[in-house]
């Protein structure tokens, strides 16, 4: 990898950490692309060739992870909804169920009692929402997690 593409990295990483610690604020691509120190056009197109998704796709799914979370913890949706940084709860129930496969009022009347038994960091980790759930309908870590990790290298010289 060269310098510049190791700066660019570097540069959407730290609009990634602007997403994960500021979730719930109302954040959109030009917020994220100044974090980054790029037009909002090239941060896009960089952020999705990192990370495999769009910058607001990265940023719901980190929403929907925290909700689970909440939700587990007996908060009402509505209440989770607002808490999480969406405005709509429509849209917010929509998202929900497709990373997660059920509606968050059935994932809130699940029983959780194995998950809340882990330690917190273990707990998102196990039920982070993962491509195929909404189509199998399975329970989380059925499949490649949603949330992609660093680039990989491109193969070549």
């Amino acid at each position: 990898m060269d310098r510049r593409s190791l700066a660019n990295l570097a540069h959407l990483r730290r609009a990634r950490d602007l997403v994960d610690r500021e979730y719930a604020r109302p954040l959109d691509v030009p917020t994220m692309a100044r974090r980054a120190l790029m037009s909002p056009g090239h941060f896009s197109r960089a952020f999705r060739a990192a990370y495999g998704e769009t910058p607001y796709s990265y940023l719901m799914t980190r929403r929907v992870e925290r909700a689970m979370a909440l939700l587990r913890a007996g908060m009402s949706v509505t209440d989770t909804c607002m808490a999480v940084g969406c405005t709509s709860l429509g849209s917010f129930s929509s998202r929900f169920t497709e990373l997660v496969g059920m509606t968050p009022s059935a994932y809130r009347a699940r029983e959780h009692r194995a998950v809340q038994a882990m330690p917190a960091c273990v707990a998102r980790a196990r039920t982070r929402p993962t491509r195929d759930q909404a189509v199998t309908g399975q329970p989380a870590r059925t499949g490649e997690p949603v949330r992609i990790g660093e680039a990989v290298r491109a193969a070549g010289p």
